[in-house]
């Protein structure tokens, strides 16, 4: 009896992908929760999304040009409000025809054309693990055959950069814009000094230095900083209480938002008691969702602003 064969790790690995990737375009049949189209861009007919990650503020990389002799020529790094959104198309068309779809777009919003080419041209394999893509099953990415374009556009003094990568899995056309709006770090620490000004001054103040992954309520740890402030505020005033009330923008269904903005209040009280021993006794937590906006929640802007916590004097 003949031994039985292994199969390479990388081939395994390989395998795994694509039937993790096949897996869920099978069970996919509408858009991410949250997920929406960024705008002038769209989306080619007959799109779901698979993946959408909006940061304030983070970093891409995209190549400006081809590679040569197996190396990028222009690659950049660029930081700011960066959106990366992944779509799967249903077979029938093409590679081609989704990414021109993309690029006539791309080129009608005002985005001059940096780099547009095919797989050898390129530069194969070693360009897609140069680029910037969300994880398998959210995105595919085929080495042996995929579209990449990269555009710029300035307007009003304002620079912004766009990629499109097509590719193709299991006969399913998968496409990620990633779109990088550059701009500089915006400071949102509020230091123990400000929260106590803003609470005894206004009754409340807006933190915008606790972070949260799109539809999580696990507090990140670039968080850190802000909740050391309002420990820092709580030791320094033994008598003061709070209460901590988490915001949502009006994306999503009003009962999920009320739902996701208390569970993040509930998670910023349960850090202070947990790592700087705060009295629960001293933190009452409330979710209000939409309904307390301080920016408009039709622009990016504005919703940015409606995200946030407050801490709220009793």
């Amino acid at each position: 009896m003949p031994a039985p064969q292994t199969i390479p790790g990388s081939l395994a690995v390989a395998a795994l992908l694509s039937l993790l990737a096949c897996t869920a375009a099978t069970a996919q049949t509408r858009d991410v929760a949250g997920a929406r189209d960024y705008p002038g861009i769209g989306r080619f007919a007959g799109s779901v999304v698979t993946g959408y990650v909006v940061k304030d503020f983070d970093a891409t990389r995209i190549q400006a040009a081809a590679f040569k002799d197996g190396q990028p020529t222009d690659a950049r790094r660029l930081e700011g409000r960066i959106i990366r959104i992944a779509y799967r198309t249903k077979p029938g068309p093409s590679i081609l025809e989704v990414s021109r779809n993309f690029e006539t777009q791309l080129a009608k919003a005002g985005f001059e054309t940096l780099l547009a080419c095919d797989t050898d041209a390129c530069g194969g394999i070693p360009f897609t693990e140069s680029i910037d893509t969300l994880p398998v099953p959210q995105m595919w990415v085929d080495g042996f055959n995929y579209r990449y374009f990269a555009g710029r556009k300035t307007e009003g003094g304002r620079e912004t950069y766009a990629t499109v990568i097509v590719s193709e899995n299991n006969q399913d056309i998968t496409a990620q814009v990633t779109v990088a709006e550059l701009g500089a770090i915006a400071n949102k620490m509020v230091d123990a000094a400000a929260m106590a000004k803003g609470l005894g001054e206004a009754g409340h103040i807006a933190l915008y230095g606790i972070y949260f992954d799109t539809d999580k309520a696990v507090l990140k740890p670039e968080s850190r900083p802000t909740l050391e402030q309002i420990a820092k505020l709580l030791a320094s005033q033994p008598q003061l209480s709070v209460f901590i009330v988490g915001h949502t923008d009006s994306q999503g269904a009003y009962e999920y938002n009320l739902d996701l903005s208390k569970r993040r209040a509930e998670a910023v009280a349960t850090e202070l008691v947990k790592s700087f021993r705060i009295a629960p006794t001293r933190l009452r937590t409330a979710g209000v969702g939409m309904l307390a906006p301080v920016g408009p929640n039709a622009t990016d802007a504005g919703r940015a602003l409606n995200r946030r916590v407050e801490l709220v004097a009793p």
